[in-house]
């Protein structure tokens, strides 16, 4: 294969694997969300990050922390919530976006309605409770009174991979008791 060809087949194949709506920001603040996540991770906590941001200017980040605070909500996505909601003086999150490396659950889905958040990018898919394309599709669901945009698989392979790697480390750790 000449070279023109390879680089062709280079492109169409990352052209692919970046959904439609994706910006380069979108793309920075999932690798954000990423970092966030290997964070949580190596704390002991399943590994999903998010990232809240608006304008290029991120009001809430945080990873998942309900081992650490003993709190059932102390899921990445609504960690973030609470701290754009305190940076912007609001609960009211229009025009922002987040990040998440893990697709949403139905309680953190029910929070980024109520939040009016404008759009949610996650990364990947969830099978046991994704709440915003695989189980349920709470986000655009028209009995609500908000809906927002939802766009999944960014960089689905290294999220999916964070969560994999996780839980086979957790297993293996608890065949070895």
């Amino acid at each position: 294969m000449n070279n023109l060809a390879s680089w062709r087949l280079r492109v169409r194949r990352r052209i692919q694997a970046i959904p439609r709506g994706v910006s380069l920001e979108d793309q920075q603040m999932m690798r954000r969300a990423i970092d966030l996540a290997q964070a949580a991770g190596s704390r002991g906590e399943v590994p999903v990050g998010a990232v809240i941001y608006r304008d290029g200017i991120v009001l809430g980040e945080a990873s998942n922390d309900r081992e650490a605070s003993a709190d059932p909500t102390g899921h990445a996505e609504v960690v973030a919530l609470r701290r754009a909601a305190t940076a912007i003086g609001g609960w009211r999150l229009n025009g922002c976006s987040m990040a998440v490396t893990l697709e949403p659950c139905p309680m953190c889905a029910g929070a980024l309605v109520n939040a009016r958040m404008a759009r949610v990018l996650y990364g990947a898919r969830d099978p046991k409770a994704g709440a915003v394309d695989t189980l349920f599709d709470l986000c655009r669901d028209p009995r609500l009174n908000h809906r927002l945009e939802v766009i999944g698989g960014i960089m689905e392979s290294k999220c999916g991979a964070l969560l994999t790697n996780f839980f086979r480390a957790k297993r293996i750790a608890k065949r070895g008791r």
